[in-house]
């Protein structure tokens, strides 16, 4: 036991190191998506988070967004709780059964005009839970989705990206 200790002590953690920072990058996707969203809506966006039944690592990336480091209240968009509140519905996992009449109601509930993102290979096309018996599947299959962000997860860069070519083509 001692042995596997002192191996645990020397050899260090075991992580992966830290995305190297790129704020320039983050700040000019920030103002795009900040000024694109204020063309269209005349004011700034606001995102509901839905987790239809995913293993919570899209919702991890999402998260990130309302980070320190990634901060999208500094360029006016936030995370509200209410969909009553929300322009856009950020879907993520394959809808379970137990959770298909949640994310109809959710969606009833806010106003137009709203947009769907599915976020993460699960809300896209099913990910490794297409087919199981406990899904309904993919996230268009019970609400129109209006853009798709792969991955699993898709990193908070490419969740920005996203946003910014939803807000783009939306009429």
């Amino acid at each position: 036991m001692q042995k596997f200790i002192l191996q645990g002590l020397l050899r260090g953690a075991l992580t992966e190191p830290p995305p190297l920072p790129d704020d320039a990058m983050l700040a000019e996707l920030g103002r795009a998506l900040e000024s694109r969203a204020r063309e269209k809506l005349g004011r700034s966006l606001a995102i509901r988070a839905v987790d239809a039944g995913s293993c919570n690592g899209c919702e991890l990336e999402i998260h990130a967004l309302g980070n320190a480091y990634y901060d999208l209240e500094r360029f006016g968009l936030r995370f509200v709780a209410s969909p009553r509140h929300a322009d856009v519905l950020m879907v993520t996992g394959p809808v379970t059964k137990n959770m298909r009449e949640a994310l109809e109601r959710t969606y009833n509930a806010t106003p137009d005009p709203k947009w769907v993102v599915a976020v993460g290979a699960c809300a896209c096309d099913g990910g490794v839970f297409a087919g199981s018996y406990a899904c309904m599947g993919p996230a268009s299959s019970v609400v129109p989705v209006d853009l798709h962000i792969p991955g699993c997860p898709p990193e908070p860069a490419a969740l920005l990206k996203g946003l910014i070519a939803l807000v783009e083509t939306a009429g």
